[in-house]
């Protein structure tokens, strides 16, 4: 008895040293990435390099912000990211909750036609995306952006969201019906308050999708106005070349919506994502 509970004592000494060590190795970029930019550009380059700043600034973040439209850029970003984002999750979990309680024909060819999606590349969809756009009139705008990111986002969504709303119980469905209420007042008064975790647990797979997403916003947008904020930093790094304190102040300035919108729903998305997942 004595024998195995030190051996497992060990195991968990072990096992949170290597997490530990794991942790370790995966912030290493991160800091020395915030101790460059908080780093006037003559202490960026010394040997051997310090991961805390001799006179720390934030002059890199404020010129980042000043220079090459940043600011505008930015203001993109967020107005395709939060729009694709209610409209996706919007669309996702009306089309998830009628195959969750719906029946009709073709509901089971649909749905797996759905999830067929998810196998095909998103390289492989650029020129269809593209000559769609062009005929539409879409290319060269936001909306056209926002278009392609909803229709991207739309089915894993529903997937999430309809393993979530099967487990919610049809009681109280049902009590809505007898009263003589819709399926409109069971959709948002109902389900929706009930599904936070799993709306937040989308949300934010579809926010940092369209915030990040390089490829089509580098084919669609030639205007440099509409340009959003990955295409902006590629275009910033080359034109500051080695100046990396201010490359790294704009890679963080972009990293800030991310992070604040998983902080402020990270309690609603280990659940959300787990339940979504057991029920597909």
């Amino acid at each position: 008895m004595v024998l195995n509970k030190r051996q497992q004592f060990v195991e968990i000494v072990f096992l949170y040293l290597a997490l530990g060590a794991g942790a370790v190795v995966m912030a290493i970029p991160l800091i020395y990435m915030v101790s460059t930019a908080l780093k006037g550009q003559v202490y960026v380059f010394e040997i051997p390099p310090r991961f805390i700043p001799r006179e720390p600034t934030l002059a890199n973040f404020i010129e980042a912000w000043q220079s090459n439209n940043f600011s505008l850029y930015f203001r993109n970003s967020a107005v395709v990211a939060v729009t694709a984002t209610l409209v996706s999750v919007l669309c996702s979990a009306m089309l998830a909750y009628a195959f969750a309680r719906f029946q009709f024909p073709g509901k089971a060819p649909i749905f797996y036609m759905l999830l067929f999606t998810l196998m095909i590349p998103g390289l492989m969809l650029i020129i269809p995306q593209f000559l769609l756009a062009k005929t539409l009139g879409l290319r060269n705008s936001l909306s056209g952006l926002v278009f392609v990111y909803v229709a991207m986002t739309i089915p894993l969504n529903t997937f999430l969201l309809r393993g979530f709303f099967e487990q919610l119980p049809r009681e109280l469905e049902e009590a809505v019906l007898i009263d003589g209420g819709g399926y409109g007042t069971i959709f948002f008064r109902i389900i929706l308050p009930l599904s936070q975790p799993a709306l937040a647990t989308v949300s934010i797979f579809t926010f940092l999708f369209a915030w990040d997403e390089f490829t089509w916003a580098l084919t669609a947008i030639d205007v440099e106005a509409k340009r959003t904020l990955p295409v902006a930093i590629a275009t910033f790094h080359g034109a500051h070349l080695t100046q990396w304190g201010l490359v790294f102040a704009a890679s963080l300035i972009a990293m800030i919506p991310i992070v604040l919108l998983y902080a402020s729903l990270q309690r609603y998305f280990i659940s959300g994502l787990t339940t979504g997942a057991l029920k597909g």
